[in-house]
């Protein structure tokens, strides 16, 4: 069974800095754990970060979301902590995206054929949620799989309510809080 571990926009910003929230930081240990223990069955990592060039406010999102964040190369944009210093470049596919999901990133996950995919990181109800999509369309029969102790969002309701929503979508939830 080929397997991914998608660590979905666990940036800097996300975490600490222009759109950090508080809990995002306890993810960092139970990320890096997950990345050692895929990498230890032989299975592959890749990497979604958040990416915007110096013009976002000019963007759609960012009229509608204007707090710049993530702006390439930025200490904003960067893998936080543990995570970042368990990615292996060398190894780890990296898709840079400018928007919530990334329609590369679908067209990769087909190609690559996985049979499971897991997904953590930021923001729950935003790229994770958005990028789950893109890879159930990509890979209908694969199984998609979301670490609910693994990702996180600043509203607790909305949270919530995307974990439900998931499950709706034939996402499996696994390590939901009861």
């Amino acid at each position: 069974m080929k397997k991914l571990l998608l660590v979905v926009d666990y940036q800097k910003d996300f975490v600490d800095g222009a759109l950090g929230f508080a809990g995002a930081e306890k993810l960092d240990g139970p990320i890096a754990a997950k990345i050692a223990a895929y990498r230890a069955a032989g299975d592959d990592v890749a990497f979604t970060m958040d990416t915007h060039t110096p013009n976002y406010l000019d963007t759609q999102e960012g009229q509608k979301l204007p707090v710049p964040h993530c702006l390439l190369n930025s200490e904003g944009w960067q893998l936080y902590g543990q995570t970042g210093v368990a990615q292996d470049k060398s190894r780890d596919m990296v898709v840079c995206k400018g928007a919530f999901p990334s329609l590369w990133l679908g067209n990769w996950l087909k190609k690559q054929g996985y049979d499971r995919i897991e997904l953590v990181g930021l923001v729950s109800y935003l790229c994770v949620l958005s990028n789950a999509i893109m890879a159930k369309a990509a890979l209908p029969e694969a199984e998609l799989v979301v670490d609910a102790s693994c990702t996180a969002g600043p509203d607790l309701v909305l949270h919530k309510h995307v974990l439900d929503l998931m499950e709706a979508l034939q996402i499996t939830v696994i390590n939901r809080e009861v």
